[in-house]
């Protein structure tokens, strides 16, 4: 999938932002991947995922008054998405994700099926490991290492000081790097 440049994005906020339904929808179009992405892996649970990308992009249409450009509208987006998911996450017992991974870049980048199984598996051993992370920790590793998020972009997202951010990430790292040893991943 295309993402729109960034100029054509920051138009169609505006134009979402003034009320225009179809900007809005435009936007739902070109983010509901990634939105629902990051739901998938803080929740393991497919249609929980999809309920709450969704319910991000209606409280995104009904708080648009509230949006401060102080941050990008996608980190905006994200920001809601990871706090509907840590309230779901409070509701309900966490569920392990299970589910396949797309790999399709690393695939592109790489025709040879055997490394591409590998990495494959790899990347749902990581999956797997995440699901036992502490939900916060979660979200650092997840916009860190998935979304390739700055920390600075991370602290302004979840609201918590840079320095938690960091540690956050370097303590899920520890964490990962101790798990893949103790099952002996190849990597």
């Amino acid at each position: 999938m295309k993402h729109l440049a960034q100029e054509a994005l920051d138009e169609l906020v505006d134009k979402a932002l003034a009320g225009d339904r179809t900007a809005f929808s435009t936007l739902v179009r070109q983010l509901m991947g990634p939105i629902a992405a990051l739901t998938y892996r803080m929740t393991g649970d497919r249609d929980a995922s999809l309920d709450l990308a969704q319910d991000t992009f209606v409280a995104a249409w009904e708080n648009r008054e509230s949006f401060r450009r102080e941050a990008g509208f996608t980190s905006w987006l994200y920001r809601i998405a990871s706090n509907k998911t840590l309230n779901y996450l409070k509701s309900h017992k966490r569920q392990s994700p299970t589910g396949e991974i797309d790999l399709a870049e690393a695939s592109a980048a790489n025709s040879d099926p055997e490394q591409d199984f590998v990495k494959k598996e790899l990347a749902s051993k990581v999956l797997g490991f995440t699901a036992g992370l502490p939900d916060q920790q979660r979200l650092i590793f997840d916009l860190r290492f998935y979304k390739e998020m700055s920390f600075q972009e991370i602290a302004e997202m979840t609201g918590r000081a840079l320095g938690t951010v960091k540690t956050g990430y370097r303590e899920a790292i520890i964490k990962l790097r101790k798990h893949a040893l103790e099952k002996g991943w190849q990597l």
